[in-house]
Formats: structure tokens, sequence, C-alpha cells
């Protein structure tokens, strides 16, 4: 079992937590981000800044039973196709009986841009996101252990 980081856009608390939490239980964290990106980690793995590319890389990555921390749902979806558990930066748990409903929204708010539709961002990141997202990642690990 590891834990595999997209870190192309994944806050550094949340990689930080990443880092504590599999030194706490003695599994290797992965990250994966472009060249772009400056990440300190044991298993890091560096690819282009093409579409795409890291979440392949990923993907390429993941086995059944890892864990791996994404905000992308298309890149969720798949990694939940080979048996894993998938969290988001916010501690939300990707599950399969719900990501099609969220990949259909995601192209819902696509359409409604496109037509010049303005949606919301994502809130600015407080320590209590942080609080949410070890308690999720820790459960997640407790299980597993």
């Amino acid at each position: 079992m590891k834990i595999i980081v997209d870190a192309d856009a994944c806050p550094k608390q949340v990689l930080q937590i990443c880092l504590a939490l599999g030194r706490q239980y003695g599994l290797p964290v992965w990250t994966v981000a472009s060249f772009n990106h400056a990440i300190v980690s044991d298993h890091h793995v560096v690819v282009g800044n093409a579409s795409q590319e890291a979440d392949m890389k990923v993907l390429n990555l993941t086995d059944a039973g890892d864990v791996v921390i994404t905000q992308d749902w298309g890149l969720a979806a798949m990694v939940l196709g080979k048996k894993t558990r998938c969290l988001s930066p916010s501690g939300r748990e990707y599950l399969s009986e719900t990501i099609d409903f969220l990949l259909e929204e995601r192209e819902i708010k696509a359409k409604y841009r496109r037509g010049g539709g303005r949606t919301r961002g994502p809130a600015k990141r407080t320590p209590a996101d942080d609080r949410v997202f070890a308690g999720s990642l820790e459960r997640i690990l407790q299980q597993f252990i």
C-alpha cells in the first residue's frame, strides 16, 4: 500500500499531512507533479507539463489498495476503477457510487462556462480544512492497517 499525491494542484498543507501520516504509518508517499513545481519527497516523479501527463503517471503508479489524493474528478474515477481509496484535498472521499454524478455535474458547469456563464471557485483554504483532510486520511489508513 502507498499514498499517491497528484501534487500539481495540491495545497502544501495537504502534502505535508500526507508525508507526516505516511511516516507515522510506515507507508511510502509518492508525489507526481510537472517540472514547474518544486516538491520535496522521497518518492517524487517529475513529468512534463503537457495536459493530463501527471494524471496518466498517477494512474500508472496506482495499484489496488493504494490511497490517491487528487482534486481531479476524472482521475478519481479512473483510480477508483483500480480498487483504490481516493480523497480530495478537502477530505471528501470519492466513491464509486457517486463519481458519475460528480462527472456529470462537472460537464454541466463546463457547458455553462463555455456559454459565457460564471461559476464560483473554491473557498479559501482554512486550518479547519486541514484538520478534516487529516482526519479523513487517517481514518482510511487505520482501516487498511
